[in-house]
């Protein structure tokens, strides 16, 4: 964990900032490094894949291409999805693994955040939840809990 926030240290220079989408999941919300979305769209019907780990809700055709689709919620430890008029599903571009969908309760907003408003997380090995972070943003809002994709995202996806 301390080499991911080393390398947030190198990324964001002190007076740069940072926007964030914020999404809630549960009660919580949490943040999603705005430069890895590349869509989000409505909750649409999800083509199951027998024999996937339980996170991996399936396949979406979005534009003719076809797009694995994950659940943060059961990935983290949360109780399962439960789809609403809210739900959305977020296409993220990540350039190790390619592009994901993972569904999210809502979609907040998208905030800007100074760098030197965005603290590291103590890595706690008790706190399964706190693995998935990689800091946590001071908006006006209050707390966003900022997810690293790279420990949300399996790396055999």
């Amino acid at each position: 964990m301390a080499e991911n926030n080393d390398y947030l240290d190198e990324l964001r220079p002190i007076g740069e900032t940072t926007q964030f989408i914020v999404i809630r999941l549960g009660d919580e919300q949490y943040g999603i490094d705005i430069k890895y979305i590349d869509n989000i769209v409505r909750m649409q019907h999800i083509t199951r894949v027998p024999k996937v780990d339980e996170y991996l809700k399936g396949v979406i055709n979005l534009r003719g291409e076809v797009i694995p689709v994950m659940s943060i919620r059961i990935q983290m430890g949360l109780e399962p999805d439960v789809e609403t008029k809210a739900s959305r599903i977020i296409i993220l571009k990540l350039e190790q693994r390619g592009t994901l969908g993972i569904m999210v309760d809502e979609v907040k907003e998208v905030v800007t955040l100074e760098n030197d408003r965005i603290d590291k997380i103590a890595y706690d090995a008790k706190d399964e939840r706190a693995s998935f972070l990689c800091g946590v943003g001071k908006s006006d809002g209050g707390l966003i809990s900022l997810l690293d994709l790279n420990a949300v995202v399996p790396e055999n996806l």
